[in-house]
């Protein structure tokens, strides 16, 4: 099932309400396909992808047990201890739907390296978006997208981001990021 500009309301409502949950356990960031769409780039996604900081295992059972009271679940099972264990702390995603439907999806994993680390020191929220969200910065995604992942939407994306947030790029940031790229991630 792919989806369309139709449901960016929807993918939006979604992304609010888990963030909602989320933030008040641990620090997040949302990053990559979905800062260009909530920005404006018209194009469909399945997921959106979330770095959150390392949390303890009685924390993530709370968080957990919360996102579920709340219509969420966790698509690769239900046991909150293999969850943790199996996906998160093995630096692996965990994937969370609404209840019963198969997208929008969250991908949750935890940070890994200085590179998140980094990211999370220059989170920003992105008025453009209408959303009280923290998101990795514009010049960390474009960096990302740019250097790292760089397929055509990718490229797409950073062309967009670089477009609508013209006055904000600081290109010595974007390099500076591309740097850390190459040393954490190539």
């Amino acid at each position: 099932m792919k989806r369309s500009i139709s449901d960016l309301n929807e993918l939006k409502d979604f992304c609010i309400r888990f963030c909602g949950i989320v933030e008040r356990y641990t620090e997040y960031i949302i990053v990559s396909g979905f800062v260009a769409i909530a920005s404006g780039r018209v194009r469909g996604t399945e997921d959106i992808d979330m770095i959150i900081r390392p949390m303890n295992i009685e924390q993530f059972i709370k968080m957990h047990g919360e996102l579920l009271k709340n219509g969420f679940n966790a698509m690769q099972g239900t046991d909150p201890k293999e969850l943790y264990e199996d996906y998160l702390k093995d630096k692996l995603s965990l994937r969370y739907t609404f209840k019963d439907e198969p997208l929008p999806e969250m991908e949750m994993k935890f940070s890994k390296d200085a590179l998140d680390e980094y990211q999370f020191k220059t989170k920003e929220k992105l008025p453009l978006t209408n959303m009280d969200i923290w998101y990795s910065s514009i010049n960390m995604n474009i960096a990302f997208k740019e250097e790292l992942l760089k397929s055509h939407k990718d490229m797409d994306d950073a062309r967009h981001l670089r477009l609508i947030y013209s006055e904000e790029i600081d290109e010595k940031e974007i390099m500076k990021t591309k740097q850390m790229i190459k040393r954490y991630r190539l």
